[in-house]
């Protein structure tokens, strides 16, 4: 796949050699697609599961991990696995652990639990419970403990029970890594970035014809896609990781692997890309958006409606456009979807289209053979993106 021939310019100069074992975490249907890419970033035996990837990985590749991939949303390192039959093992399990080789007293935290399948009550529960063995051992240590903080934490914890197993982790990234940085502007039900960098892989775009977005929204799709193609790290933006905090963090070895990774980055080149929508503050949102990165200048960013574009000359079409929650209008969705599929036989012809349908029932609406259809999750809907050859 094109992201783990990116991610394999980025050639290795000095391994750390000791390997410990990760988890990243992926949107469902993800997996393989994402376990490709962690195998060009350096990843050990990257093992897919539900929604996740088991690897190994010695420093450099985790730096190199948390910082480039495009498409896990958290790297994890796991502390510790138990048996869990109640929440009383929760607390054990954590206060086993030293944690103030990962935060001080004066510092913040935050847990995030999930648990299925478990005689655990709820994720809340058991998440209060870490929480209270950490703090609890903080007290006893110092007489004072580190605060609670939901939003921007020194350190995330997660915990995870399944089926009466839990796995206490902490986590390399620092906060989702769907939050690129870039968006400071959206509209409403905005795609999540990793969902676009997703789509952008499925599409298989490589620049060698021009990509277009005639619903751009808050310009989400385009701006992976130019990152993708400019070969920029995912979390270029990002001020820090959770790595930075870890036992035996490399300051040093970190540099050399941002600034390797940084090295391959190209410019965008003039006309390649195409935004457009007919929402004059959708507009406004991609191009403060694209302000981000200097050469997202040359994305060329217009208000006009789908219909007024007469001809699309060979392209890739990328599109998430309005189901439900994101239809503002009282026309129709049927109708809706009947005139875009219309629109793009008439106008797209030699063109590919792929558009991501949060509803699936949407699909049969548009009047188009499908070439394909793959699943693809975006928040809570369980949507698909769909490939069509305009002929």
């Amino acid at each position: 796949m094109k992201a783990a021939a990116d991610a394999s310019r980025a050639k290795p100069r000095h391994r750390s050699p000791e390997k410990k074992a990760y988890f990243a975490q992926i949107a469902d249907g993800l997996e393989a697609m994402g376990a490709a890419e962690l195998a060009g970033l350096g990843a050990i035996r990257p093992h897919p599961v539900r929604r996740g990837i088991h690897f190994t990985a010695d420093l450099e590749s985790l730096y190199r991990i948390t910082y480039c991939t495009r498409l896990c949303t958290r790297i994890l390192r796991p502390l510790k696995s138990f048996a869990c039959p109640d929440a009383k093992a929760i607390y054990r399990a954590a206060e086993t652990l030293d944690w103030s080789r990962y935060i001080g007293p004066d510092g913040t935290f935050a847990v995030f639990a999930s648990t299925a399948g478990s005689t655990v009550p709820h994720s809340q529960f058991a998440g209060l419970t870490l929480k209270d063995a950490v703090a609890d051992q903080f007290r006893t240590g110092f007489g004072r403990r580190p605060n609670v903080d939901p939003n921007a934490p020194d350190l995330w914890i997660n915990l995870f029970v399944h089926k009466n197993q839990g796995t206490i982790s902490v986590d390399a990234s620092g906060g989702s890594l769907h939050r690129r940085g870039y968006r400071t502007a959206s509209v409403d039900a905005p795609m999540q970035e990793t969902v676009a960098a997703a789509m952008v892989q499925f599409s298989g775009w490589n620049g060698e014809k021009p990509l277009i977005d005639p619903m751009c929204g808050s310009g989400t799709l385009v701006i992976e896609a130019a990152m993708a193609f400019c070969r920029i790290p995912a979390g270029y933006l990002r001020k820090e990781f959770g790595f930075q905090r870890f036992p035996g963090y490399d300051p040093g070895l970190w540099k050399s692997v941002k600034e390797e990774a940084d090295g391959q980055i190209r410019k965008l080149p003039e006309g390649l890309i195409v935004a457009s929508d007919k929402d004059a503050a959708a507009v406004s949102a991609t191009r403060e958006n694209c302000k981000a990165f200097p050469s997202f200048r040359a994305i060329d960013v217009l208000r006009r409606n789908i219909h007024d574009i007469q001809h699309l000359a060979p392209h890739v079409i990328l599109m998430n456009p309005p189901y439900g929650l994101r239809m503002k209008d009282s026309a129709p969705l049927s109708d809706f979807y009947r005139r875009l599929g219309d629109f793009l036989k008439q106008h797209g012809k030699g063109s590919e289209a792929y558009l991501y349908f949060g509803d699936r029932s949407l699909i049969k609406q548009i009047g188009l053979k499908a070439e394909w259809k793959k699943p693809l999750r975006n928040g809570g809907l369980d949507g698909r993106v769909v490939k069509y050859a305009l002929y």
